[in-house]
């Protein structure tokens, strides 16, 4: 920026600033050296020149002065102008004050001659202007306990309590304590005092039960078992040296207990309002601070307070409330209690808070459960038309095991499964996992745990705030401004200021009642509780904890009885008492108890199955509003869900494992336990429904595990304690049906025969085991041979039983009852294997228990022990199996036998099958008929399914045996041959056409002895390997009259054989 760019030059003159630009700056040095450019023009060529250029410059910058003057010349005229004006109002400034202080000086002459009367008069109108305001303020004082009682009408308690405090304030201020006109208000305002009190205190009272005008909308505690019903609560103070709970940390201000103001004593009479003067009118309290009255913007604020503050005058806990984000019914508990900390009645009103929470509680519940009761008689002559098979099981049970609803179906013989089952279960069906008993239970606990769930909230509100003021203000419950009262002066302990009254009271008495509740739902009334409750609560609320037990871990903690002493057990009575309920009853105890009976079909200690659950979402929830202080209630082990658990340990679960027990000998020891059952149909059917004949025992077992299983489902920190029981019962059943088994095989040959290796070895590998599951209860696959392979394994296992001839009769099984209850335990012990393997997977496919943060591996080792167990069921099914095989086996064999060491010259053709084959051919179909119905026909085939093998090779191995045979015999042995194959063609579940196939190469072989040596020479030359050597060869060997065999004809089949 050049030295002359700032310069005024009109824009028509603009060239001006060019010419200005090309004058060098140095003219304008503030210490001008004019010698160099002397020296510059003297030794210029051209002086001439560089004088007239320095001329030029001079005329710009004067053209460049005229417009920079002719610019600035107006201003330069108005300043000197007001300038001038300014220095002649200074002058007669001067000289008016020079006036003025000669005036002064006369006035004071003059006034200094009447000062002290001056100073009279001022003194009396002080003294009259405060004589007007005592006056107006003793009429407005005059009005106070009309409108506080109106407030009261109208429910406004802080506005009242406000009023209240200020008017005694005013009572107490110097000039009005000697007014003997005012002395019926004092006593008016004390009387108001106690009435405001009692109402604030009924008011809260309501509102702690959920029956106030302002009470939360009752949330249903089960809506979400993993959700806790949170409020969150104002605590109004600071520096609070305790912890809060998540409910009172949200607001935080300076409240100093009852109310405090400036202090009005002692003031002077300077002619001035003292700050802060409370002035009472007509309409309303108002305040004024600093002289000025409320503002509008604290009108605003109050719009938005709550109905109930609308009348209040504004201050530290209105802004509060006003800033707060809590509930609506929250804050309203914040206004009482602050009200009762206003009226310095905290201890007063912990005091009847705890005196009268028992009895309230005990109402509460009473009336639930007679409103659930008339809920139900309306209900029930709602559906009465209707069809009651919804009555499902418990929430947590359905769908898992469904198979605790007693079926409804009837066998086709008119049996019913239903009615056999009842005598069997040690409760009765309403009693049972899935029972209307236990869901009524459940929802009369539910909607009762509910309800007392959203009343400890209401405590924790108000307990917490009690005990925060009161261990923070203790010496400010009698405020100095108040007169004395021995009933208000309180101790400085913090129980006692709050009168016994805290967080942790509350909680035991809530529980106590409900444990109440749960042992006349159990019919189970343990003498440690039934000391008179409500007395134990007086007494504890007015003890006084000693210093050395307030390190907060008792800090008002014990409850109204132990809980663990309503654990305690009847010796020598036996668990039956228990389970029938304790008669017994304490003399304190009320008679009337809740009423539960009128709700629920039945009562006693199965119903502790429905109870745990939701006492376990209780106490979880009841954990989770617990403030810090009193979170080790959470861990204690005297609370209610250790109740719970205790009884169930020390009292359920031994009844329960005694009387199912019980029913275990009785189904297994019974005469028809094991009796197959009469059927008058003749197929077999899979459904347990349809008439499935599982044996009688096998089936009541099934049933009684799957209801203990159902009971662990309802308690799952006791499922393995139900498994084991469900495995001991199981083993129990396993040793009975063991026995069973070996009384029908015992010192059997089939029995002998299936326990050797080589025989169990061949029956494993032979094909015909494909129609049995293995003992994992999959199909066998290692049965899958080539028809070689087959043949020779079944011509290796029939070579070993035909070397066992001669077989003895006393050495087979001739009562057909024992193996028809074979075929019965087999079908039976494969059905309860498979349901055991279902509840296994079903009770793996449950959530894994955790301990102590770790998943419990026991869970696992029970799943894995029920799998084993329906191992061993299906292993004994296979066995019986087996025996029935090998005994139809070796029944073939004991009747074919007879074919040996005989001659079969017979005269005449063959019209009759011999003896022996019709003896055989009538067991067969006998034994098939009274079996069909208790096996499945692959179950039939694998039984049955063995004579036809056996058979042909017994036909054939005969021939070494036999000493000649003729035409007529050849006949009559194809006419056995086609008895027995139509005999086995007649059981559905075997192939005809491989029987007839096997026992056509019967035939086949004995008519080759009807030929000529050349045409049996011819026959082997081209079916070699239809017959073996040895077989072919006792054709030779065997006489057939009129067949001449040349001497060589060993040797020409063996060499033809050998080709």
């Amino acid at each position: 920026m050049g030295l002359f760019d700032e310069l005024p030059v009109p824009p028509e003159k603009e060239y001006l600033r060019e010419e200005l630009s090309r004058v060098d700056e140095l003219w304008a040095a503030a210490r001008f050296d004019s010698l160099p450019h002397v020296v510059h023009i003297l030794t210029s060529k051209d002086r001439e020149g560089e004088v007239q250029y320095l001329k030029e410059q001079s005329d710009v910058i004067e053209e460049v002065v005229d417009e920079v003057v002719h610019s600035y010349h107006s201003g330069f005229n108005k300043a000197i102008q007001n300038y001038s004006q300014i220095l002649r109002l200074f002058s007669e400034s001067t000289e008016s004050i020079g006036v003025l202080k000669l005036d002064l000086a006369e006035a004071k002459k003059r006034l200094s001659a009447r000062n002290k009367q001056l100073h009279q008069l001022w003194y009396r109108s002080v003294t009259l202007r405060h004589i007007i305001s005592l006056l107006d303020q003793i009429e407005g004082i005059a009005k106070v306990p009309a409108r506080i009682e109106k407030l009261i009408a109208e429910k406004q308690f802080y506005a009242a309590v406000q009023l209240h405090l200020q008017s005694m304030l005013m009572l107490e201020r110097e000039g009005l304590q000697t007014v003997g006109a005012l002395q019926d208000v004092r006593s008016e305002l004390t009387k108001l005092r106690g009435v405001l009190f009692y109402k604030v205190l009924e008011d809260l009272h309501a509102h702690l039960y959920n029956k106030g005008e302002y009470s939360s909308a009752g949330s249903t505690m089960l809506d979400n078992d993993d959700e806790v019903p949170t409020t969150t609560a104002a605590a109004l103070t600071t520096q609070n040296s305790q912890p809060l709970s998540r409910r009172t940390r949200l607001l935080k201000g300076d409240n100093d207990g009852p109310y405090k103001s400036r202090s009005m004593d002692g003031g002077s009479f300077d002619g001035h309002e003292e700050e802060g003067t409370l002035e009472i009118n007509e309409e309303a309290t108002t305040l004024k601070v600093n002289g000025g009255d409320i503002t509008k913007d604290t009108k605003t604020a109050l719009s938005q307070m709550p109905l109930w503050l609308s009348n209040a005058t504004p201050d530290e806990f209105l802004e509060l409330i006003r800033k707060s984000d809590a509930p609506l019914h929250v804050k309203y508990l914040q206004t009482m209690v602050e009200c009762l900390c206003k009226l310095g009645k905290v201890a007063a009103a912990g005091a009847i808070i705890s005196q009268r929470l028992r009895p309230t509680i005990h109402e509460i519940m009473t009336s639930k459960i007679k409103a659930h009761a008339e809920h139900q008689s309306l209900s029930r002559a709602s559906i009465s038309q209707g069809s009651r098979a919804g009555t499902g099981g418990l929430h947590f049970i359905k769908g898992q095991l469904e198979v605790y609803q007693l079926p409804k179906q009837k066998h086709q013989n008119g049996i019913s499964i239903a009615g056999t089952l009842v005598t069997v279960s040690p409760v009765s069906p309403v009693m049972s996992p899935g029972g209307k008993a236990q869901v009524a239970a459940k929802d009369l606990l539910d909607s009762i745990l509910d309800a007392v769930v959203r009343i400890f909230e209401n405590h924790v509100v108000v307990g917490e705030l009690l005990e925060s003021k009161a261990s923070q203000h203790a010496d400010m419950n009698t405020p100095k401004s108040m007169p004395a009262d021995v009933n208000w002066n309180l101790d400085s302990e913090a129980s006692q200021a709050t009168g016994g009254y805290s967080v942790g009271f509350s909680l035991s008495v809530l529980q106590s009642e409900c444990q109440q509740l749960i042992c006349e739902v159990l019919r189970a009334t343990p003498e440690a509780a039934s000391a008179d409750a409500a007395v134990q609560t007086a007494r504890l609320a007015s003890k006084v904890p000693s210093k050395e037990k307030r390190d907060g871990s008792d800090d008002g903690l014990t409850f109204a009885f132990r809980f663990t002493d309503a654990t305690v057990s009847v010796p020598n009575q036996g668990v039956d008492l228990i389970r029938q309920g304790w008669s017994r009853r304490g003399p304190n105890v009320l008679p009337e108890g809740y009423g539960s009976a009128a709700v629920l079909p039945e009562q006693g200690i199965y119903l502790a199955a429905s109870i745990y659950r939701p006492v376990l979402q209780f106490a979880d929830k009841i954990a989770s509003m617990l403030p810090t202080k009193y979170s080790q209630l959470g861990r204690r082990n005297d609370g209610l869900l250790a109740f719970v658990e205790n009884f169930v340990k020390d009292h359920f679960l031994p009844t329960m494992f005694v009387d199912y027990r019980k029913c275990v000998q009785q189904a297994i020891s019974s005469p028809a336990a094991f009796r197959p059952r009469a059927h008058l149909v003749t197929a077999y059917t899979p459904s347990i429904e349809k008439g499935r004949p599982v044996l009688q025992g096998l089936l009541a077992i099934d049933f009684l595990t799957k209801e203990v299983l159902g009971w662990a489902q309802a308690m799952p920190k006791f499922a393995n304690d139900l498994v084991k029981y469900v495995q001991t019962f199981l083993e129990r059943t396993y040793e009975r049906c063991r026995t069973s088994y070996m009384e029908a095989v015992l010192e059997k040959q089939s029995y002998m025969l299936i326990g050797r290796h080589d025989v169990e070895k061949l029956m494993r590998i032979d094909s015909s085991s494909a129609y049995l599951p293995n003992p994992l209860g999959e199909l066998n696959t290692e049965n899958n041979l080539p028809d070689a392979e087959t043949i020779e394994v079944e011509s290796e296992l029939s070579d070993l039983l035909l070397n066992l001839r001669p077989i003895k009769q006393e050495n087979l099984i001739h009562d057909d009852n024992k193996l028809i209850l074979l075929a019965s335990l087999s079908d039976s012990l494969e059905y309860v294997a498979d349901s055991i393997e279902r509840l296994g997977q079903a009770t793996q496919r449950a959530p894994n228990q955790v301990v102590n943060g770790k998943v419990n591996p026991t869970h696992t080792d029970n799943t894995k022990n029920l799998a084993s167990f329906a191992q061993e069921y299906r292993k004994l099914a296979i066995d019986c199996l087996k025996v029935l095989r090998i005994e139809m086996q070796m029944e073939t064999i004991f009747h074919l036998q007879g074919m040996t060491n005989r001659e079969y010259l017979d005269d005449q053709d063959a019209e009759e099958p011999d003896d022996f084959i019709i003896s055989l051919t009538a067991q067969i179909t006998q034994r098939d008929e009274k079996m069909a119905p208790f096996v499945s026909n692959a179950k039939r085939n694998y039984i049955f399914g063995g004579i036809c093998g056996i058979a042909a090779n017994a036909f054939l191995k005969a021939l070494a045996d036999m000493k000649s045979i003729n035409l007529f015999g050849v006949q009559q042995i194809c006419r056995d041959s086609i008895a027995l194959e139509q005999a086995l063609s007649a059981i559905p579940s075997i192939s005809s056409e491989v029987v007839q196939q096997r026992l056509d190469r019967v035939r086949t072989y004995y008519e080759l002895l009807n030929m000529p040596f050349e045409a049996l020479l011819a026959f082997v030359t081209e079916h070699k390997h239809l017959f073996t050597v040895i077989e072919y060869g006792n054709l030779l060997k065997v006489q057939v009259p009129g067949r001449e065999i040349p001497p060589d004809a060993q040797y020409r089949v063996s060499e033809i054989l050998s080709l």
